[in-house]
């Protein structure tokens, strides 16, 4: 069973001809049956998310960071929508962080955020150049050029009163990125979907936490979003993250469903079977005397 199947379905989605009221971006969607699925399917599962976590709690203005990518433009589709139908009571802000990346076409994203009327700010920060100078050779971009992103985005968000950043990263994301530290980290962490930045002002949100990359792929393939390719980590071949990658759809094409059942895992922790006695008193456990 997939996670958000546990949600109520009180959305009133289009007929299945189309028809019905929806966000202005959703007027040259396709009117598909399989389209208002997809669409139905990553609204659930981002309302399971809200809820499974608490996202909205205590909070009134989000700093969504917007990169020209499929997930990206999915995750700020599918909160105006639910924001349109009156389930997202927070106010919303787009951000663009222009990195300073060779033939970034800076067009592309103002356009695309004032013709569908969303509230937007476009900040030009290099920190290309940065990475360039500063990462070896043949060396991942890839931790430098997030720091980076990261740390400018929160001052974006403070400066423009915001309670959170919040941004598009997947079911995949977060598997990749608990196998990354499965592996080569020698730790069990994954990339959780609410978290208290280090300052303790800025909450960091993921409500694309339960939502497949494949579904992401084929609804901006679908909507037609103007998709931005990286040409800094994006541009890179043989990264950690790629192996974790193939290696979870190589298993997911040989066992259907793994992937839902290894999220499912990473919210079923059961610290007195793992080997952490930070996380688990081991020394408390007695035996019971006769």
């Amino acid at each position: 069973m997939n996670i958000a199947t546990t949600v109520a379905d009180e959305l009133d989605f289009e007929a299945e001809d189309g028809s019905g009221s929806a966000h202005p971006l959703f007027a040259d969607a396709p009117r598909s049956v399989s389209f208002n699925k997809l669409r139905k399917r990553l609204l659930r599962q981002v309302r399971q998310a809200l809820d499974d976590f608490q996202m909205l709690k205590g909070q009134k203005r989000w700093l969504v960071g917007l990169s020209g990518g499929k997930d990206s433009y999915g995750l700020l589709s599918i909160l105006l929508d639910l924001k349109w139908r009156g389930l997202l009571p927070v106010e919303l802000i787009a951000c663009n962080l222009d990195q300073g990346q060779p033939n970034f076409p800076k067009h592309v994203l103002p356009q695309y955020l004032r013709k569908i009327g969303v509230e937007h700010r476009i900040e030009y920060r290099d920190t290309y150049s940065i990475v360039k100078e500063k990462v070896p050779e043949g060396a991942t971009y890839c931790s430098l050029c997030s720091r980076l992103r990261r740390g400018n985005l929160y001052r974006i968000a403070r400066e423009e009163g915001c309670d959170a950043l919040v941004l598009g990263h997947h079911r995949e994301d977060i598997l990749e990125t608990f196998f990354m530290n499965f592996f080569h980290g020698g730790r069990l962490a994954a990339m959780p979907a609410k978290l208290l930045n280090d300052e303790g002002d800025l909450m960091v949100l993921r409500p694309l936490a339960y939502a497949a990359e494949d579904d992401l792929a084929k609804f901006a393939a679908a909507m037609q979003f103007p998709i931005i390719p990286c040409d800094l980590c994006g541009s890179q071949d043989g990264l950690q993250r790629n192996a974790m990658k193939e290696m979870l759809a190589d298993i997911e094409r040989r066992m259907p469903g793994r992937k839902d059942a290894m999220l499912r895992a990473l919210a079923h922790v059961n610290p007195s079977h793992l080997l952490d006695p930070k996380l688990f008193d081991f020394a408390a456990l007695m035996t019971q005397s006769p």
